[in-house]
């Protein structure tokens, strides 16, 4: 299988045919997940630590979840409660978990590069669980699963990213993937939630809904990150969703099976209407869920055959 990496720090360092390979990988494991025994043995004997800086509800339920599934010993670390508190550096923080011997360290940071310092202080497999403003990447090889599963393929589609463009690791990470498959990538958001420099990234940019929604394949809508937002980044969460929020009228303007995403926690009514996020025929945002842990496993499975190999070498 192709994929050689001893991290997984961000969607940037892989290549197509790898994102395949995991892809691949996770849709088997959607299989074993339906299964009515839903257990593995990838990671048997190996321990998983779940550091996370930030808090967090689907994603560290869904490592959890993986690693449980695959044989893992998992620890899930309280970090509010940890010696960081106290003072201790997040390299100390590294070195001491370093001496426990953990096979796989899952960390979730508000600042972007600390994932990849951690990863460098470590003998054993780190995977980034959002650091910051810069990647997400477990979240955007989900989301291409989910949209290849609905689509039945992952490239030359339209895909509008639409909202938080700016504070949102999420649209970096699946900027990058969904690039890097020949998709054409269309951002929709107001001006003063687009990052700098957003006319390098290759993509199309929107500040009108209905104008950039015009025939696209998939709508992906993003989280407020006001706990990012250090200003008056929208006049009011009400206009803001008269604008950008995503309702019927909106979507009207994409193509008839268009579906429509979201990454969660949603905020309805203000990035996008309740009973479409509930709409079985575009929602797929609770397949998004389902896709997580199974990319999840797959993802942490090919790091922990990669360790394996390199003992196997010394």
């Amino acid at each position: 299988m192709t994929f050689t990496h001893r991290h997984l720090l961000g969607i940037e360092y892989l290549r197509p045919e790898e994102i395949i390979t995991l892809l691949d990988l996770a849709d088997d494991y959607v299989k074993l997940n339906r299964a009515a025994e839903k257990h593995g043995a990838a990671l048997t004997g190996l321990t998983q630590i779940n550091m996370f800086f930030e808090n967090s509800t689907r994603t560290q339920a869904s490592f959890e979840l993986a690693g449980k599934r695959l044989g893992a010993d998992v620890m899930n670390m309280a970090m509010q409660a940890s010696s960081i508190s106290k003072g201790e550096t997040l390299i100390d923080t590294a070195m001491t978990l370093n001496a426990m011997h953990p096979d796989l360290l899952i960390v979730r940071h508000p600042h972007s590069g600390a994932v990849d310092l951690l990863a460098q202080k470590v003998n054993c497999a780190v995977l980034n669980a959002g650091d910051g403003r810069h990647e997400h990447p477990t979240q955007a090889l989900l989301d291409a699963l989910t949209i290849r599963r609905a689509k039945g393929r992952l490239h030359r589609l339209n895909i509008a990213i639409c909202g938080d463009i700016a504070h949102s690791r999420v649209a970096r990470s699946n900027i990058i993937l969904l690039g890097k498959m020949e998709n054409r990538i269309r951002l929709i958001g107001p001006p003063t939630l687009m990052p700098a420099g957003i006319n390098e990234f290759g993509v199309e940019v929107f500040d009108d809904m209905r104008h950039g929604l015009k025939d696209v394949d998939v709508v992906m809508m993003l989280r407020l990150q006001r706990e990012r937002m250090d200003g008056g980044f929208i006049p009011s969460e009400r206009e803001y969703y008269h604008r950008y929020g995503l309702d019927a009228d909106k979507l009207a303007n994409a193509k008839s099976d268009t579906i429509v995403m979201h990454p969660g926690p949603m905020n309805r009514g203000v990035e996008i209407d309740g009973t479409l996020a509930d709409d079985i025929n575009h929602s797929v945002i609770q397949e998004q869920v389902e896709m997580g842990v199974a990319v999840r496993m797959a993802a942490m499975d090919l790091l922990a055959r990669n360790q394996r190999s390199v003992r196997e070498a010394i």
